[in-house]
């Protein structure tokens, strides 16, 4: 009998890691099949909430915020690249020359889409919607800071763009998006991505698959009826 478990994932659609975390748990998920199952569900986590709107490039951000080179960023950036093709995701641009700049966007907005995406369509379209952020971002360099952008992405995701353009109106999908940046923080989650498990076992950063089979079975035997 397959069991269900809960998987509560904190996460930032600017994050490389939080893309890698989410494709290694789907190869664990993919080895588990039969055994273990999963409703997973994303919760905001803004790694730079004071990115102003006009977002920052990456190469640089990196640099400035981890006091590196230039030439030392792009190295990390290329261990994560390398990081996300095992894992059978891609951080690699994949649009029409010329490629735009590299960018980092405040992405509070995105965290408004996701958090109603749940709300009103469910698990499935919210991870529906991350992934088509994730995509936008990484492989598409897209300008996720902005209102009509993220609006088309929520409509190529499925999902209605009035209703989505309401939900980014709304100061009450606002006030429940910092309710879930607080949780983190209570939580004592300051990196990402941090994944809750059944609401009590965290599993944190990015895991290779095996450490994600290993932890989904010993919670799976710690919570059997």
């Amino acid at each position: 009998m397959t069991r269900k478990l809960t998987i509560d994932i904190w996460s930032d659609v600017m994050c490389p890691w939080c893309l890698v975390g989410w494709g290694n748990l789907s190869q664990a998920l993919g080895q588990l099949d039969g055994e273990i199952d999963a409703d997973i569900r994303w919760h905001a986590f803004e790694l730079n909430p004071d990115m102003p709107a006009d977002g920052e490039e990456r190469t640089a951000h990196i640099a400035r915020k981890y006091g590196r080179t230039i030439e030392q960023s792009k190295e990390v950036q290329g261990r994560m690249r390398e990081a996300a093709g095992a894992a059978g995701v891609s951080l690699d641009y994949e649009g029409p020359d010329p490629a735009p700049d590299a960018m980092m966007w405040n992405t509070f907005d995105a965290h408004k889409l996701l958090t109603w995406a749940l709300e009103e369509h469910g698990a499935e379209a919210q991870t529906r919607l991350k992934l088509a952020l994730f995509e936008a971002h990484f492989n598409h360099r897209r300008r996720i800071g902005e209102r009509e952008v993220l609006l088309d992405v929520a409509g190529e995701a499925g999902l209605d763009r009035e209703a989505a353009a309401a939900a980014l109106d709304s100061e009450e999908m606002a006030r429940k998006t910092r309710a879930e940046e607080r949780a983190a923080w209570d939580m004592n989650i300051s990196g990402v991505p941090a994944m809750i498990v059944e609401g009590r076992f965290m599993i944190p950063g990015a895991q290779p698959p095996e450490a994600y089979v290993n932890a989904l079975r010993r919670v799976a035997e710690k919570t059997a009826a």
